[in-house]
């Protein structure tokens, strides 16, 4: 897919950015950029893709993504407002400063391709470091940012959400209107013809193509969108399973049951179970 490399632009006397994007300027594409991101999502709901992961989001989401990542934050309703705070830095901000004994684990922290979500009450904590640093002023800034990068770096309450990931900066503009398309159409029967179609490739060539720029199979990324709106019913509504099941794409029952456990690592029942015990 287009991978767009993003500007951050910083303020006049700020060596990082803290700021507040909501809607329109919450809208962006699958992007990268070289800073380090921290996002913290503050409205709205929809579907995270980060590298090969893909997922729901919702508010009170924190995710740490590294250097040229690309990512895209989607919301679920084109009508609704989207909003996030986000804070952008260059890795090698603090430069040599990090290589101190008491610093390395940092600077090592800040030099992997990974990305997490932080959980618990480490989400909590970042949500309100952000809050901080977004209306702080000169060095609190920095003292504020780097105790935040102390605590990301040596908490247990993370989950690896992707690392490792690559992409070719050398692609073509056309393949991200098959992202587009999908999002629009996944709860119906898309066929891979359809989707080469819409890129102006055959079906080998789109398969290949896909597959090289997200580490995944078009089918693959579509039963994760689907399984991701099998979850919003399931957390949010109290329609029967089954039906949860027809209404997400799937045309039999144990397929869905499949794909669900494959994906969430849990059944569709336990996972409404769950959403319902911390609800």
């Amino acid at each position: 897919m287009q991978t767009l490399l993003q500007k951050v632009i910083l303020e006049d006397n700020h060596s990082f950015a803290c700021r507040y994007y909501t809607t329109p300027n919450f809208e962006t594409t699958w992007h990268l950029h070289e800073e380090v991101e921290i996002i913290v999502i503050t409205k709205g709901y929809g579907t995270v893709m980060i590298g090969d992961y893909v997922a729901p989001y919702n508010p009170s989401d924190v995710y740490f993504i590294a250097s040229n990542i690309p990512h895209w934050f989607r919301k679920n309703n084109q009508c609704k407002i989207g909003e996030a705070l986000v804070l952008q830095f260059n890795a090698n901000l603090f430069s040599d400063f990090l290589k101190q004994p008491e610093l390395k684990h940092i600077d090592s922290a800040l030099h992997k391709n990974v990305a997490f979500r932080c959980n618990g009450k480490l989400a909590l904590h970042v949500a309100h470091q952000l809050t901080t640093i977004e209306q702080a002023k000169k060095t609190q800034r920095l003292l504020l940012l780097l105790a935040l990068l102390d605590k990301l770096s040596t908490s247990k309450e993370i989950s690896t959400v992707t690392k490792d990931f690559t992409t070719s900066a050398n692609v073509n503009p056309a393949i991200e209107l098959v992202i587009n398309f999908s999002f629009k159409h996944y709860l119906t029967n898309i066929t891979l013809e359809q989707a080469a179609n819409i890129v102006g490739m055959s079906i080998p060539t789109f398969c290949r193509y896909f597959k090289k720029n997200t580490k995944k199979t078009y089918f693959e990324f579509l039963q994760e969108l689907r399984i991701n709106h099998a979850c919003r019913l399931l957390s949010t509504t109290d329609k029967p399973i089954l039906t949860v099941c027809y209404e997400s794409g799937f045309n039999s029952w144990s397929h869905f049951s499949k794909q669900f456990k494959a994906i969430k690592a849990v059944t569709p029942k336990t996972y409404r179970n769950h959403y319902k015990a911390i609800g």
